[in-house]
């Protein structure tokens, strides 16, 4: 079954280079064939996702920044998690002095977390991943943070809520960490700093934390890449070089030979948007610090207006580390009664029961091709993002017999609304934390 929207994409200008890390979502086939060992995945994967916006709605910390020698841009793939039993997106980064010490190691992209971690040798517990364990012994430029220093204290404060705690001895001097998540999950071990490659850039003396207790919904990764806004940041400690900006391209497919991209840096002759690159206010909400927001102030359903009382009324957090985007009672019900209209009632598409967190469901037995209504959102100083097919429809069942509304209703009006990964693909999001704005265009990320 394929889906279209019927509706034309715009031709756009040319652009600049820049450096590119993939973005993947790894292999389908981790997605098991049997329906009923499929439902029991999708519903754990789901459930994950509702975990994490839980605890998205909790978290309240304070930020700040940091920095590297100046250069231009970085550009890695990025792919999608699938493989690594998550929905969300990973890249590959690499830690270690040399060439040949350096570890490969698959992490997963998030805009809602500060601190880079990874676990590592030797582990009193960890959780299994897929590669191999980062050893610190291994590399002749790893060094832990002193007791003394400010990213023990203040600056681990702000990315985890916590200063760091102390080990300082005769023949030791180490700061440790502990991070915990809203949802139980949590990394604990040493703040140290090593040699970060990012393709083929390196950037020397990266704090990260080197994770020697470690346990949550990580799936079969190494660890995750902070890119949110405080000092011990990605984004912050390579202000200096990459200027604070940066985009991603997260691709349609879960294929493991496709990847999109995480561009560092804010040169745009990387990417391939069909559409020019339209802006709104980044804004800072001071109860959430750590996150980006934004403000959508209305929506159309294929082309339709609907209105809300929750449009514009509070700042809607963009996030790639949350899959299903959710929206308030009140826009979430404006949004699915348009959509039922136009793809249930007039399409004629029969009604299937709802499915973990997605009530809105559809047998689509038999069908090839549906034409299915896009979302899209109106931002502030008129930025408009356009939710392709892809990004509609969540597929429960691969016979088509329960397809589902890809959106989720918070349980109040007043909680903190989200866009999530699922609703931005094919999209170029620009992240530039020096002008406050936030960028979206339409692009093809399926990159090779």
């Amino acid at each position: 079954m394929s889906s279209s929207s019927g509706e034309e994409k715009k031709t756009g200008a040319a652009r600049t280079a820049t450096t590119v890390l993939q973005l993947k979502h790894p292999s389908l086939t981790a997605i098991p064939d049997d329906p009923t060992a499929r439902d029991r995945y999708l519903r754990r994967l789901l459930a994950a996702d509702e975990a994490r916006v839980n605890s998205l709605q909790l978290r309240n910390n304070n930020r700040a920044a940091a920095a590297f020698t100046q250069s231009s841009s970085a550009e890695v793939p990025l792919t999608s998690g699938i493989r690594f039993q998550t929905l969300n997106y990973v890249t590959t980064i690499s830690l270690g002095g040399s060439s040949a010490a350096a570890t490969n190691l698959t992490v997963i992209v998030d805009t809602g977390s500060d601190l880079t971690w990874v676990q590592c040798k030797p582990c009193s517990s960890c959780y299994a991943q897929r590669d191999p364990l980062f050893d610190p012994a291994g590399s002749a430029t790893y060094a832990p943070v002193r007791c003394n220093a400010s990213a023990c204290a203040s600056s681990l404060k702000a990315a985890t809520g916590m200063p760091g705690s102390c080990a300082a001895t005769t023949t030791t001097d180490k700061c440790y960490y502990a991070l915990a998540y809203g949802d139980g999950s949590f990394s604990r071990g040493v703040l140290a700093t090593d040699t970060l490659a990012l393709g083929t850039d390196k950037l020397d003396g990266f704090v990260f934390g080197c994770g020697l207790s470690n346990r949550g919904l990580f799936g079969g990764t190494a660890g995750l890449m902070g890119l949110g806004r405080t000092e011990l940041s990605l984004v912050s400690q390579t202000a200096s070089r990459y200027g604070g900006a940066f985009s991603y391209c997260l691709p349609a497919t879960t294929s493991g030979e496709v990847s999109g991209s995480l561009s560092l840096g804010g040169e745009a002759s990387s990417y391939r948007n069909t559409t020019p690159v339209a802006y709104t206010r980044m804004i800072a909400d001071p109860a959430q610090p750590p996150f980006y927001f934004l403000n959508v102030t209305g929506a159309a359903v294929g082309g339709a207006p609907v209105s809300a009382a929750g449009f514009g009324a509070s700042n809607v957090l963009i996030d790639s580390g949350t899959v299903i985007t959710r929206l308030a009672p009140s826009v979430y019900r404006a949004v699915r009664a348009e959509f039922t209209q136009q793809f249930g009632a007039a399409a004629g598409y029969p009604a299937a029961p709802g499915f973990s967190i997605l009530d809105t469901c559809y047998d689509l037995t038999g069908h090839d091709e549906v034409k299915v209504p896009l979302l899209t959102l109106r931002m502030e100083g008129g930025a408009e993002v356009m939710v392709e097919a892809a990004g509609m429809l969540f597929v429960v069942r691969k016979d088509g017999s329960q397809v589902c509304l890809a959106m989720a209703s918070l349980s109040y009006e007043d909680q903190t609304q989200i866009i999530g990964n699922y609703q931005q693909k094919n999209k170029r999001v620009v992240y530039d934390t020096v002008g406050s704005r936030i960028g979206f265009a339409d692009e093809d990320c399926s990159y090779v």
